[in-house]
Order: structure tokens, then sequence, then C-alpha cells
């Protein structure tokens, strides 16, 4: 199985590339739909995923003064690959966002099931959304969302390196997505030419709290901050617009027989990882943001 990357560059397509033997990354910047026929057609791929977006730095906040840039990036450049894939019969795996939903769901479990429709108010959820609603109906394609990435990897996307440099963290409790478990869902699912949308997030909950008390046990036992609520964050001008903050169900991963580690066993095991790489004395890599 071949895979084509569009966005290798980026934190999420560079760990991808870097696991699978047989990924290769798409050249230069695709703004056209005859952009990505040219990368298909010289690389024939198999199968795409396309881990390209736009996050904004340092944050998401940066989206909401950049609506177009966002807009174009994160509904009409997945819709422009999907185009392209639908005319040379190629499977494409479109990486979304859990971030599309806010708050509790009307599930007695408060849980978000892959169907339901997302209620976002920032302009980052908002474009994310809109290109949800479009590839979902494509043969051939399926969106796999994610949730707040956390990784062995030092990096500024990681969400590890996020809390453990903020001074003030909000106390909240997540679905949250393990990388390394990430990678083998994605591999997984195209090698499946599984359709529709997916939640890729670790079975249970996070609390930042627990995040961050693995990391002071094994990373930094010095490591101090405040903790605000998240309706702390607006208040003390720390964000723009509140954060999402949900819990995801992943029946439709169950159903193909897919399955991902119990959240905290997978968290121990990745921050003993982490932990390893900076006592090495890893950095944090910048990386860009999509």
């Amino acid at each position: 199985m071949k895979i084509l990357i569009i966005g290798a560059n980026g934190y999420i397509g560079t760990r991808c590339l870097e696991a699978w033997d047989d990924a290769v990354a798409a050249e230069g910047h695709v703004n056209t739909k005859e952009d990505v026929l040219s990368l298909i057609d010289k690389h024939q791929p198999d199968v795409m995923l396309n881990a390209a977006g736009v996050r904004g730095k340092p944050n998401v906040d940066w989206c909401e003064d950049h609506q177009m840039e966002t807009i174009v990036g994160n509904t009409l450049l997945p819709i422009i690959i999907a185009e392209a894939c639908q005319e040379r019969g190629v499977y494409l795996l479109h990486i979304g966002s859990g971030c599309i939903f806010y708050g509790d769901s009307h599930h007695v479990d408060k849980k978000w099931r892959e169907d339901d429709f997302g209620n976002p108010v920032p302009v980052y959820s908002r474009a994310k959304w809109a290109a949800d609603l479009v590839l979902s109906t494509l043969p051939q394609t399926a969106i796999a969302r994610i949730r707040m990435p956390i990784d062995w990897m030092p990096s500024a996307q990681n969400m590890i390196d996020k809390l453990a440099t903020y001074p003030k963290v909000i106390d909240v409790e997540n679905s949250v997505t393990i990388v390394d478990d990430m990678i083998d869902v994605f591999y997984q699912l195209m090698e499946k030419r599984a359709t529709g949308i997916f939640h890729v997030t670790n079975p249970g909950t996070l609390k930042h709290k627990e995040i961050v008390t693995l990391y002071e046990q094994y990373v930094d036992p010095s490591h101090t901050n405040e903790w605000i609520s998240n309706d702390d964050l607006v208040k003390q001008g720390l964000a723009t617009k509140g954060r999402s903050n949900n819990f995801l169900s992943s029946e439709k991963l169950k159903e193909l027989g897919i399955e991902m580690r119990e959240v905290h066993e997978a968290m121990e095991a990745t921050m003993k990882k982490y932990a390893e790489l900076k006592k090495q004395g890893v950095q944090s890599a910048e990386g860009p943001s999509c």
C-alpha cells in the first residue's frame, strides 16, 4: 500500500511519514485541484492522507483574526484534495478535529457520536466542521477526528509540552488522542479503505491535572503552575474564546474491530518515553502548524 501524505511537513504528518515505510511526502504547496492531480499522477499512490491544515500560532486564537486563511486551509483545501482523489479513484483519509463539539452531548453518557451534529463556536472549529459535512458524503473517503494529541516526541504541538509551559492551566477533562495509537489506527483505516467518520481517541478521559501529575512524576518534579477554570481563560485575557472540552465515543472504530489502549495506560507509557528523551536532551520541535 503506497501512501501519499499531504502536509507531511507538519507535526502529525511528519510523525506518520516517519512511522510508515510505504509513505511518501507530497512536495511543495497544494493550492488547486491540478496541483493534487499532478502529485497523484507522479506518485501513483493507493491511498492519500491529508494532514494539512491551519491551526494558527501561537494558538487557534490566531484564526479569529485570519478567517479567510483558516477557511481556505481547513475547508476549501480538503474539498480540493477530495475532488482530485475522486477524479483519480484514490482513497482519501482526512484528519478532522474533535474540537467541533462543545460541552456534553445529548446522550446519557454525555459522549459525542460520530454522526452527531457539531456545535462549533470559533472560526477554526467551524471551518473543520464545514469540511466534515462535505467530505462525509463522498465514497472512498474517511474522516479521522483526533483530540488534543499527546506524544512521547517533544513538540510545540504536543499537549505535554503545552501544559508544561503554560503558567496557568485550565482544570478540565477531555477525550484525547495518544499519537502512537493514532498512527496505527490511521494505517488500519487506510488498509481497510474504511469510509465515514471515525473518532480516533483513546477509550476513557483524562484531566489536565492527571497529565501534569505524570509530568511532575517522570519529567520535572519542580514544575509548578496555577490552575484556573475554562471561564477564567477568557476572563483573564489568555484566550479570545473558550476552548472545546468534550468526551467522544469511538463506536465506529469498534465496529471495524480496531482498538486503542485505555487512555491512562497509554498516557503513562507515553510520559515515560517522553521523560527518557528529555533526559537525553531532546528539545521540543517547533515545526509548522499545518
